[in-house]
């Protein structure tokens, strides 16, 4: 069975875009819009906003302010709205698309649409190795005069699919205490500290090859451990 995707590859990153946008994140006058806010009340008022000043809650506090800053903080408002009702309809739209899924518990809804769209298609592999490499995941080799030595990860992947395996790994750590793989791990991961994060990123690489596993029909939940959501 072939399982090719279900969203855009291009919808995934602009979630991720937006989101960064939102959050107001440093790099042009769109992603700094919240921390310009702050930065202006602090330098002409020595007032100290809440996190979420444009809020409804928070925004009617501010009424007191300097007609000038106010309208300042006015347009840096609208333009925070307005990329969050962006995200929010763009979510929707990817959630809509593995709503009537049944999905392995922790791993999220943003994060499988994404997986998928950046895979394209999971049937594109025909082996564990190929998959795990495709994740940049695999260690790195140094040999010389018949010693092998293996290294850090090679990051020759897909580095978007990376940071999200990752990330799912520490959620299915929490909510899969099941899962075949870490449990096989589970004495690094027991051992804290740069260890276990090492034991995290080979977790990651698993994880594809799971993942890979179930889309493609070779596995079920029960084969994996996993509990659906």
């Amino acid at each position: 069975m072939r399982t090719r995707f279900i969203a855009p590859r291009s919808a995934g990153r602009d979630h991720d875009r937006l989101a960064r946008h939102a959050e107001g994140g440093a790099g042009d006058r769109v992603l700094g819009a919240q921390r310009r806010g702050h930065g202006q009340v602090g330098e002409y008022q020595h007032v100290k906003l809440s996190s979420r000043w444009w809020g409804a809650r928070n925004w009617p506090k501010l009424a007191a302010l300097d007609p000038w800053l106010l309208n300042r903080l006015t347009e840096l408002r609208e333009l925070i709205l307005a990329l969050e009702q962006q995200l929010e309809t763009l979510e929707a739209e990817l959630i809509a698309r593995v709503k009537a899924q049944v999905l392995p518990k922790g791993l999220g809804e943003i994060t499988a649409v994404t997986l998928d769209g950046e895979v394209c298609d999971w049937g594109r592999f025909n082996n564990r190795k190929q998959i795990g490499s495709y994740t940049g995941c695999c260690p790195g080799e140094h040999s010389s005069g018949g010693k092998q030595r293996m290294g850090s990860i090679d990051r020759m992947g897909n580095g978007r699919v990376r940071c999200l395996l990752v990330e799912a790994v520490w959620r299915l750590l929490r909510w899969q205490p099941n899962w075949v793989a870490a449990q096989r791990m589970k004495v690094k991961l027991a051992g804290g500290g740069a260890l276990k994060k090492k034991t995290v990123v080979a977790l990651a690489r698993r994880l594809a090859i799971d993942l890979w596993r179930w889309r493609t029909g070779r596995a079920t939940f029960a084969d994996l451990g996993w509990v659906a959501a």
